[in-house]
Order: structure tokens, then sequence, then C-alpha cells
């Protein structure tokens, strides 16, 4: 299914690992011009390791399969990152994205016994305040800027689970799987689409062999998911095809048994 003409946002495309570099490689291989964007200081010092050069080496794949490609380190912690990656978009294409992939994510281990005000802040201004202003002014670009009737999709990257060392991390995925319904009711008069997707344990980098060991099991096709996995899910829900679904959180777990 080709998409041609479609400019797509995704947000947290620091690695090559990534699901976020996934789903630029998939939305292009569609047929849509991507911009995208990272923040290398959190992969630097909190994150799964930098990668220098990664973003430009990603845009001049792209370009060769090609998509128009272009990106920008972006904080969304900042309140005035949302207007910035949108103006930014819009100039390198002419035309404000359609498709938003909010991929980006800030997380950082903590229990209740290491749970504190500024772990749970640091959480909320990416995971909540930042998506979801970056997400209400792609709308309101979209209402402006495109033609009546133009179809939009946002796709949230979205998590659950009880693992009681991930507490801010998951209540602030929680905090977005909450605003889906609301505002998927209230776009849908724009022709906007708002989804979850959740890719359950996806190897990403992250996960040792000890961990693999433990979690193997518990995937009864025999293999963890992958970030090409969790793209082509994303892809389908960033496509015309998905225009009827809205307001939804998809799991594409592969069976996983965990929960």
């Amino acid at each position: 299914m080709k998409e041609t003409g479609s400019i797509a946002l995704v947000t947290g495309v620091s690695r090559p690992e990534g699901i976020g570099t996934a789903v630029c490689r998939a939305l292009a291989g569609a047929g849509m011009d991507v911009f995208f964007t990272h923040w290398g200081a959190f992969d630097e010092k909190e994150g799964n390791g930098a990668a220098p050069g990664w973003p430009d080496r990603l845009a001049r794949e792209l370009a060769a399969s090609g998509a128009r490609a272009a990106h920008m380190e972006a904080d969304l912690a900042d309140p005035a990152s949302p207007a910035a990656i949108l103006d930014a978009a819009a100039e390198a294409f002419g035309q404000s994205p359609s498709v938003l992939v909010n991929n980006a994510a800030y997380e950082r281990h903590a229990d209740f016994r290491e749970l504190n005000a500024d772990i749970l802040d640091r959480h909320h201004a990416v995971n909540v305040r930042g998506t979801v202003l970056l997400s209400t002014e792609f709308a309101k670009r979209l209402e402006s800027g495109h033609p009546p009737q133009t179809q939009g999709r946002i796709v949230f990257l979205v998590s659950k689970g009880p693992d009681p060392a991930n507490l801010a991390y998951i209540a602030a995925k929680g905090a977005v799987i909450g605003i889906i319904e609301p505002l998927s009711v209230a776009l849908a008069p724009l022709g906007i689409t708002v989804n979850g997707f959740d890719p359950g344990p996806t190897d990403t980098g992250w996960i040792g062999e000890e961990l693999r060991e433990r979690l193997l099991p518990l995937f009864p096709m025999g293999r963890i998911g992958t970030p090409e996995d969790a793209a082509r899910g994303i892809a389908f829900l960033a496509g015309e095809a998905s225009g009827w679904i809205t307001g939804q959180v998809i799991r594409s777990e592969g069976g996983f048994l965990g929960k």
C-alpha cells in the first residue's frame, strides 16, 4: 500500500536499533516523506547509548529510497518544542505533516523507594505534557493548513505492566492511554484518527541475555518482538486503510503471555 504525498512526523529517532528508526523506514517505504526528531543528550546520559551521526545517516538512507527526509534535535520537555518541531517540518517540506507518530519517551527505572517528585516530573514533562501538546498543535495546524477533509493520523506508543521498578514510566504511559479515546472523539470531525500502539517487549538493544531467557518462554511464537514488527503495525495505523479505526489501543505483542 502506497501513501504517496503524505508527510509523517516521527519523534524519538536516535538509534539504529530503535522502533523510531524502523517506523521511519516503513513509512518511507509506503511512499511518505518523513521528518523525525531525536534528543542525543538523553541517549548519552540516561538512554541506551548514543549513536553519533545516526540521524544524518538515516536521512540519507531514506532519501536514497525516494522519500524526502529531514530531522532536528528536540527535547519534548521544553514547552516550546511542539511549535518548533512543526515549524521546522513545514519549512522542510512546505506543508505541515498529516501523520504524527509519538515515539519519543523519557524512561528511568525507579521503584517505590527511589520514586520522588523530580523523577515523576521528568516523565510527565516528556511522556505526557510534551507528547499531548505536540499532538494538539499538530491537529490545529492540520485543521487550519490543509484542505477540508484531509485525513490525519496520530499514533501514540504506549506501554503497561506490573513492573515495580518502573513506576513513573508506566504511570505516564497510563496517562497517555487515558487521553486517546476523548482526543479521538474531539478530532474525528476533522478526519484525524487517534490510536495507541503497544508493541510489548521489543528487542531494541536493551534486553540482556538474562532477561531474554526469562522473556522468551512468554512468547508463544518462539521469539521476542522486533522494531520491524512494531513498525509494520504503526505504518498500518498511519495509512489510509485504517481510516475507520480510532480511539483504540492496539496490542501487537505476538501473543505475549506476560501482563
